[in-house]
């Protein structure tokens, strides 16, 4: 296996530029996904490392090679498509073993290599059957069997979960996950869903139009996002964010003032603001409690409320109209039109300024000094 290295990646389309000056490093064996809204880039980006798309400027390098005029088939990788992209007349096992006898590898070997890919997947009972008789699931392991039987350098995935239902995603998901640790191979996933981002990635790549906004392991983006747009992608439900007034400036905190949530203490280290300033308050939903009782103070009216089993999701409208949301780990009973009351974690909270980058919080600092 091998890792890669990105410098300066570039592309363009005509005059519009959709790569922009992109450095990363992936050790070998890391699982990392890019991730991101609809037309950041990532898989433009995922293309260009599989070699299917040119790069405009900037060196790409699989290992200690220099890739970025060597041909797709030449890089070893291996791709799965959103798409199966199965052979319908073809078994299972011939789809599996189909760019093998392209390659004219002997038909014993090749015979070893699907039956041990087979394995590996749990697929030994469906190598005779034709993909209209698969399950979804089912397909899209073909379709990862077709990568695997490659035995590439790197595994290279776009969406593949995005054509399951929801069931099917999360099964699919851990096969993956399980996959990346059997075969201690290095793979590249690209997703729009940033649940799937957590829970499958050794480092997170957060794009936007382009730029990369944030690298790091899922937990580090999730407590510690450097700007509002990590801040506010990373994350379910997303986070709830607040206009408030630095109101005074201490050692190692700041507070501040909320037209909803009153005065508030922030553990952040003062850095380049003044009292006055005005900023950011971002409060994720699992640090915003409620009190059903309580009629005074920082209060809200509930407008939803969602079930979950284990945790109940709430919409919630402040005295000023804006409207956010609040989870509680318990499957509470509650109407909609109640008002409650609001119990914030101040600790929790996280300060931007007005250019949307995070203040480093005392937790962060500690984090750094350690190193």
């Amino acid at each position: 296996m091998a890792g890669l290295r990105l410098e300066k990646i570039d592309k363009s389309f005509g005059d519009v530029r959709v790569i922009k000056e992109i450095d990363l490093e992936i050790a070998h064996g890391e699982f990392v996904v890019f991730v991101g809204p609809s037309g950041c880039g990532k898989s433009t980006l995922l293309r260009m490392i599989a070699g299917l798309e040119d790069i405009s400027a900037g060196n790409l390098y699989i290992g200690s090679e220099l890739c970025n005029l060597t041909a797709p088939k030449d890089r070893g990788i291996a791709m799965v498509f959103q798409s199966y992209a199965l052979y319908p007349h073809m078994t299972v096992y011939d789809n599996i073993g189909f760019g093998l006898k392209l390659a004219r590898v002997p038909k014993a070997e090749r015979d070893q290599k699907i039956r041990s890919t087979a394995k590996i997947l749990q697929m030994e009972n469906l190598l005779d059957r034709k993909p209209n008789q698969l399950s979804g699931g089912q397909r899209q392991r073909v379709a990862i069997g077709r990568a695997i039987v490659r035995e590439p350098e790197v595994f290279l995935f776009d969406e593949p979960l995005s054509n399951l239902d929801a069931a099917l995603r999360v099964d699919t998901r851990m096969e993956i996950a399980k996959l990346h640790h059997d075969l201690g191979a290095t793979m590249i996933y690209v997703t729009h869903d940033q649940v799937e981002a957590m829970t499958l990635a050794d480092k997170i790549v957060v794009l936007k139009d382009g730029t990369v906004q944030q690298i790091g392991s899922p937990l580090e983006l999730y407590h510690h996002p450097k700007n509002l747009f990590v801040a506010g992608f990373i994350g379910s439900p997303k986070m709830n964010f607040f206009k408030v007034t630095i109101e005074s400036i201490n050692a190692d905190s700041l507070l501040v003032q909320s037209a909803d949530l009153g005065a508030l203490t922030c553990p952040i280290v003062s850095q380049d603001v003044k009292i006055g300033d005005q900023l950011t308050l971002g409060l994720r939903p699992q640090h915003i409690n409620i009190d059903i009782d309580q009629q005074d103070g920082v209060t809200a009216i509930v407008e939803l409320v969602e079930h979950l089993g284990d945790e109940t999701v709430l919409s919630l409208k402040l005295p000023s109209g804006q409207s956010i949301i609040a989870t509680q780990p318990d499957d509470i009973d509650i109407e909609i039109g109640k008002k409650i009351g609001l119990n914030v974690q101040q600790a929790k909270a996280q300060l931007f300024n007005t250019e949307g980058l995070a203040l480093a919080s005392t937790n962060t600092l500690k984090k750094i000094l350690k190193k």
